[in-house]
């Protein structure tokens, strides 16, 4: 009897099993390799202008990929606007989120928090000016030009307007990165720049020939960072990321900025603070870009 005949009297799930054998021999001959079997993981990044540049990830690439025995993709996005994108289209099975990107992924897209972030002393939000000018306060920019950071930003958008909430302000000036917001102030393009304290101890030896001063500083703690993983990733597969994450070995959590055995943090009060600017400023471009930006 041939083989066909034989397989023709076989149980359906016989027959299908018999097939996709077959069909795994035919693609193995013509060189093209299988993955059944292997989760595909992607891990969400912010690089800002650092470009592409994931190497201090690839110690825990490599970790996670042996103990989940999956495949593990690094994807670098250059500003909270474009990573927001993705996670609302639930493109990153995990994120490193940051504060601001944490409380919305949390609050909109149902992210959950597995591991805190290697948190910062200086998470404040500020606001800088050029040392020579004249303002003093947050009273004495009304009316001025600031420049903020991307929607996504707890520091450099979302605390700086919920504190000129009641203000009138000729005009928000978005920027790309936290460096980007300096060199608006620098250039005289903005009156006043938001980020944070840290960034602004990082940037502000790189705009040559400008002096800088901090004029308010929001005493509000800032919360660090989570790694968030998404709501289309399996119960199952979720408790074992974490647990896996929770068992890194020292040199690489602290490579990829995280830790491992930490509390994950309260975000209630930044959640609030989002809610509320959301709503005093929704950031649909047209409304960005109005001209002066009433924020009440």
């Amino acid at each position: 009897m041939l083989i066909s005949e034989i397989i023709q009297t076989l149980p359906f799930s016989v027959k299908a099993s018999r097939r996709l054998f077959l069909a795994g021999l035919f693609l193995s001959s013509c060189g093209v390799r299988q993955s059944i079997g292997r989760e595909q993981l992607t891990i969400g990044t912010l690089t800002y202008g650092a470009g592409n540049q994931t190497s201090q990830y690839d110690g825990l690439k490599q970790y996670l990929s042996e103990k989940l025995q999956s495949i593990i993709q690094i994807e670098p996005t250059f500003n909270e606007n474009k990573a927001l994108e993705r996670i609302k289209a639930r493109a990153w099975s995990l994120v490193f989120a940051p504060p601001g990107l944490a409380a919305i992924a949390m609050s909109q897209y149902r992210y959950t928090p597995l591991i805190p972030l290697d948190g910062n002393s200086n998470l404040n939000s500020v606001l800088v000016v050029k040392k020579d000018s004249l303002y003093q306060d947050l009273k004495s920019l009304a009316g001025k030009k600031l420049a903020i950071g991307q929607p996504g930003s707890a520091t450099g958008y979302y605390f700086p307007i919920y504190n000129f909430y009641g203000l009138i302000l000729a005009e928000l000036i978005p920027s790309a990165t936290p460096k980007a917001v300096l060199e608006a102030v620098a250039q005289g393009r903005a009156d006043v720049g938001a980020l944070s304290l840290q960034e602004f101890n990082t940037h502000k030896t790189e705009i040559s020939q400008t002096e800088f001063r901090v004029v308010f500083v929001d005493r509000h703690r800032v919360p660090a960072g989570a790694i968030l993983v998404s709501p289309d990733i399996e119960l199952k597969l979720q408790d074992s990321i974490h647990q896996v994450l929770q068992n890194t070995p020292a040199l690489i959590a602290r490579q990829a900025g995280f830790i491992p055995q930490g509390t994950v943090p309260d975000y209630k009060y930044m959640v609030s603070v989002v809610k509320r600017v959301r709503s005093i400023l929704p950031t649909d471009r047209s409304q960005l870009t109005q001209k002066p930006i009433r924020l009440f």
